[in-house]
């Protein structure tokens, strides 16, 4: 009986791991499913607004912001922003291989840097949407503004989300956390941020494009 008892203790112990630790992937692996679903239907959502945009950009009160006196006649500041953002997915790019390599300060260093650029990226476009009201391109005042707006403003807010999901992983750096544990946030960060790169510059190619690019893709899509 003794023995039978100590088989079973070892087998528990050995065989299945640790209760604590099998846990752990059990719910690191929920989580990159569940993130997996939320970037598929955010991808849906944002699909689903740029055919509304180039439906739109058929119509005759469309004034393009493209134009030689319209604000997106300039991109310099949408370049600006967009390589902050591609400073701060690199950054926690780096923090995760760190990590990976039981490194926490290199890992801590990246995401502190991912999420500063964050910041400066939302404040950059901040700039821009004030430029825009400045030069007399509000929400209201054409299609085109409306949907620059609509956009940048969805992408700054899902960032915003990420900010939040950065901001607990900072906080579970400060408490103490072993790198195990706080592997799998960072990886997480991490992914939304090269997603919301990807999305951006799909943004950005699409928000600057020229009218004959949106006749052209309008006629292949059979939205004209």
């Amino acid at each position: 009986m003794n023995r039978l008892l100590f088989k079973a203790e070892n087998g528990f112990a050995t065989g299945f791991g640790a209760p604590g630790e099998q846990g752990q992937q059990a719910r690191d692996r929920t989580a990159v499913v569940g993130l997996r679903i939320f970037l598929a239907v955010v991808s849906s959502f944002f699909l689903l607004f740029l055919i509304a945009f180039i439906a739109r950009s058929q119509i005759a009160d469309w004034q393009p912001l493209t134009e030689s006196v319209a604000p997106l006649s300039r991109t310099g500041l949408l370049w600006l922003n967009t390589l902050v953002l591609v400073m701060g997915s690199l950054g926690l790019q780096w923090g995760r291989v760190a990590a990976g390599q039981g490194l926490r300060g290199e890992s801590l260093a990246g995401l502190v840097f991912g999420g500063i650029c964050a910041l400066a990226f939302i404040a950059g476009q901040l700039w821009l949407w004030r430029t825009f009201v400045a030069r007399g391109y509000g929400f209201s005042a054409n299609p085109a503004n409306s949907f620059f707006f609509l956009l940048t403003g969805l992408h700054g807010l899902h960032l915003l989300g990420g900010l939040v999901a950065w901001g607990r992983t900072l906080w579970r750096y400060g408490r103490g956390l072993p790198l195990a544990q706080l592997e799998s946030s960072l990886s997480l960060c991490a992914i939304y941020w090269h997603y919301l790169l990807a999305l951006w510059l799909l943004l950005f190619a699409v928000l600057t494009s020229s009218p004959e690019t949106y006749r052209a893709i309008a006629a292949l899509c059979g939205l004209r």
